[in-house]
């Protein structure tokens, strides 16, 4: 694949690349739409990703191609950018924009993205491309920042750039990634521990739903503001900074501070969902799928009953997976909407499993889903050329 992404690269752009670059997609094992509310997540950064290629043209030009996408960007050095439409170089150009805020120089530069995540499946690939993008500027123009510096600068790009009021779990996922190890992240601190993730027997599915993701990010905002609007209500008579400070026996001592039962839902849901991610982490790290696996389908059955963000093509399959004896838990992951579920099933059982799977949603849907088996592997890293 790389000597096919070079001989693009120089057909492209009429020159030999220099540096080549992957950060991975992730998915979250558990703890969804807690971290903007300052909880526990555990996500893992998984074996598909985003490839970036790169020399420096010295043009004063940077120029933006994708073997995945059409639309190209070629824009000159600028003190300042701002949003282009809605494609997809817009992640990458936030990051130069910011870095050109902290007075790094940079010069003309070619880059050349191929990614082999679904796109808007609910699998981080704008995270991706916005830490591979700044990995590899960091890199190339020495400028010296941390990796949780680039972190910093990735989720401020999607926040203030992009205009999405996520969390910072994705950016963190995709840098901070080790192999076979789940991070059980606190997005408020973020202090984090890698928790051992020997699947054993069982392989890590990823079925997309492939159905359009349209409406997520307005109903991802909306959210926020549900969960922003518990917080102040219960700041009446508590004092935290957020829902993810207090426990379930706490929450239910206060709840009727919240008087409309869909706000008070909201919170319920993360304030549960927080303590399933310490569970699951135990479990885990103890080798007790089973026990995992139960909290996966409590996690699920939350998202899609009190926070509402699942819907028919996620539930199906996780109806499924509850009636197949090869799974030993499933659960939505990413925000919801469409996108992506996850299950955990038995490495034999796998080829069956996603035939079955097939053919069981294509049935209840209308069409078919797309099944990955996945690795749980490593964050940003360069590669040689």
């Amino acid at each position: 694949m790389l000597d096919s992404l070079k001989y693009q690269f120089f057909e492209i752009f009429g020159h030999q690349p220099q540096d080549f670059f992957f950060a991975p997609g992730r998915v979250n094992l558990i703890g969804e739409h807690i971290d903007y509310n300052g909880g526990l997540v555990m996500p893992c950064a998984i074996n598909f990703g985003t490839y970036l290629i790169t020399a420096p043209n010295h043009k004063g030009v940077f120029r933006f191609r994708s073997i995945n996408f059409d639309e190209t960007l070629d824009i000159p050095l600028k003190d300042e950018y701002r949003k282009q439409s809605n494609d997809w170089y817009n992640y990458p150009l936030g990051v130069i924009n910011y870095l050109l805020e902290q007075k790094k120089s940079l010069e003309g530069l070619d880059l050349l993205y191929y990614g082999d995540l679904p796109i808007g499946a609910g699998l981080s690939s704008s995270a991706s491309i916005e830490i591979v993008t700044a990995f590899a500027l960091n890199k190339i123009l020495k400028c010296g920042l941390s990796k949780l510096e680039l972190v910093l600068l990735a989720k401020k790009v999607e926040n203030e750039f992009i205009g999405l009021n996520s969390g910072i779990m994705d950016q963190f996922a995709v840098t901070f990634g080790e192999k076979s190890k789940a991070l059980m992240l606190n997005c408020e601190t973020l202090d984090y521990e890698a928790v051992d993730s020997n699947l054993g027997d069982h392989i890590l599915a990823i079925i997309n739903t492939n159905k359009s993701r349209e409406l997520a990010e307005s109903k991802y905002n909306e959210r926020v503001d549900e969960c922003q609007t518990a917080l102040n209500l219960l700041k009446q008579e508590l004092n935290l900074e957020n829902l993810c400070e207090i426990d379930t026996l706490t929450f239910n001592k206060y709840e009727h501070v919240i008087e409309n039962s869909t706000i008070r839902n909201r919170a319920r849901h993360v304030v549960e969902e927080n303590q399933r991610v310490k569970l699951a982490a135990a479990a885990l790290a103890s080798n007790r799928l089973e026990e995992f696996g139960k909290l996966m389908y409590q996690s699920h059955a939350s998202l899609k009953e009190l926070y509402e963000v699942s819907g028919h093509e996620l539930d199906t399959i996780v109806e499924f997976c509850l009636s197949y004896p090869g799974v030993v838990g499933a659960r939505m992951t990413g925000a919801g909407f469409g996108g992506c579920a996850i299950a955990l099933v038995k490495k034999e059982s796998f080829e069956d499993f996603s035939n079955k799977i097939t053919s069981f949603y294509t049935a209840h849907i209308g069409y078919a889903p797309s099944v990955y088996a996945s690795k749980i592997g490593d964050g940003v890293l360069s590669l040689t050329i």
